[in-house]
């Protein structure tokens, strides 16, 4: 690993960059694409393909301030059942553009809290999910899980719908932590919820946590991994805290003199994944690990790990459906996303309409350098022959992206023949070389930091 002093001469403690799960990223989405052209590009999807589909609930019975998401709070279940109502029509608009025999090879709820939904809710909206389209055969049905809000009749209700991964967000588990960013939630319940899935032969689990809170220090980021290590997740996600107050309000209320400097951020990432590794993990990509017999590092390991608005994935689907307030699709021909607000994405499928609020549509080389960054980030690595082949071009143009490089960042890369690798020390920069690659103008406020 590079020291410090040298990854802060080349950017590192100063930089904000995107995390690059699309490109263009969403800062770049415009109003040329609405719902015409998304009903376009559902009729295109092939007579008997599979897609990706994820719903987003937005719904939490309390906001926590450290998240930036598109949520609100409610204390009832009455804005929840009537969103759903809105959720099955928004299916049924998309289903009138389907072929026939269109499949879901990945399934996933997010939030927000799905698991506020209650039983009934779960099966009625998963029922009218599966009437646009069904699951395939062997598909991945995931939920994000909070252990605050979930027992024992939610669990069969997301059991007997064909849950088969859970994702429990914990972010730390230090009280003094979990107090001072809104989020309690005990290592007690956290272990409880574990114990419900697997209960009901749940076996693959994923699970998040966050470096870079307020107060966080070395002693207890190491007691938070050590605990969640004892909980056996098959995956985790170690996700640098984005501090932006003035595009999350809520985040106003997280003391900023507490908040940890890039230095200190670094030092935290790398002890929590010296324990991981230590624990049989293996580092996947720019912030996840894994052991070694879950399907995203099989899928590292064979080189067909994908990066989307999920993160890493073994997903290899080429069309992903959002439904939901703010859900962003993906599609060959560029993105869609839906109105972020609940009230106008309500009344805009009340009126009969796609609820697409902005996107971007694939234009020149977006389609070939959104590949190269991908690769970057997945695998550290990226062959320009490979990917020439792929969109059949000529490797030089591609190998010209990489001019400059070696000058802007001395020492991170290594050019073999066609082959471009990040060396192991300057992982730690690979979204800042990844941006090397971004054709697009970036304002900074708008991306997290870089470490």
């Amino acid at each position: 690993m590079l020291d410090h002093a040298q990854l802060k001469q080349l950017g590192l403690f100063d930089a904000r960059v995107p995390r690059y799960t699309s490109y263009p990223t969403a800062p770049h989405f415009a109003a040329g694409v609405g719902a015409g052209e998304v009903a376009a590009w559902l009729g295109k999807i092939p007579a008997g393909s599979s897609v990706s589909v994820y719903v987003h609930v937005p719904f939490c019975r309390n906001l926590c301030w450290f998240c930036a998401c598109r949520t609100q709070g409610t204390a009832t279940a009455a804005p929840v059942a009537a969103y759903l109502e809105t959720l099955k029509a928004e299916l049924r608009l998309a289903a009138r553009h389907l072929a026939d025999g269109i499949t879901i090879e990945h399934l996933h709820f997010g939030g927000g809290t799905p698991t506020l939904m209650e039983p009934a809710m779960i099966a009625d909206l998963t029922g009218a999910i599966f009437d646009m389209a069904p699951l395939a055969e062997g598909a991945q049905f995931s939920v994000e899980i909070d252990p605050n809000e979930i027992d024992d009749a939610r669990l069969d209700a997301l059991a007997a719908a064909g849950l088969n991964r859970a994702s429990i967000g914990v972010q730390d588990f230090d009280p003094m932590i979990q107090e001072v960013i809104g989020r309690p939630q005990s290592f007690e319940v956290t272990r409880a919820a574990v114990e419900g899935l697997r209960a009901r032969s749940i076996r693959s689990l994923n699970a998040d946590i966050l470096y870079g809170l307020p107060h966080q220090d070395l002693a207890r980021i190491t007691d938070s991994v050590e605990k969640l290590i004892s909980l056996g997740p098959d995956r985790v996600a170690l996700f640098g805290y984005a501090h932006v107050p003035w595009m999350a309000r809520r985040q106003k209320l997280i003391p900023t003199e507490a908040l940890p400097a890039p230095e200190e951020r670094l030092a935290l990432f790398e002890r929590a994944s010296e324990l991981f590794l230590e624990a049989g993990y293996r580092q996947i990509g720019i912030d996840h690990f894994a052991k070694p017999g879950d399907g995203l590092a099989k899928a590292q390991k064979a080189g067909t790990m994908r990066r989307n608005f999920q993160g890493y994935t073994e997903d290899r689907s080429e069309v992903l459906i959002g439904f939901g307030a703010s859900a962003i699709s993906r599609y060959p021909q560029g993105y869609a996303q839906n109105e972020p607000a609940t009230s106008k994405y309500i009344a805009r499928v009340q009126a009969g309409e796609l609820p697409v609020s902005k996107g971007h549509a694939f234009a020149g080389d977006d389609r070939l350098r959104a590949r190269i960054i991908e690769k970057l980030l997945c695998d550290f690595a990226v062959d320009f022959a490979e990917i020439a082949a792929e969109f059949a071009t000529e490797p030089a143009p591609l190998l010209a992206m990489a001019e400059g490089l070696e000058a802007a960042l001395p020492g991170t890369t290594d050019l073999s023949g066609a082959r471009l690798t990040i060396r192991r020390e300057a992982w730690p920069l690979a979204r800042i070389i990844a941006r090397h690659f971004d054709a697009y103008s970036m304002n900074e406020s708008g991306h997290s930091q870089a470490v």
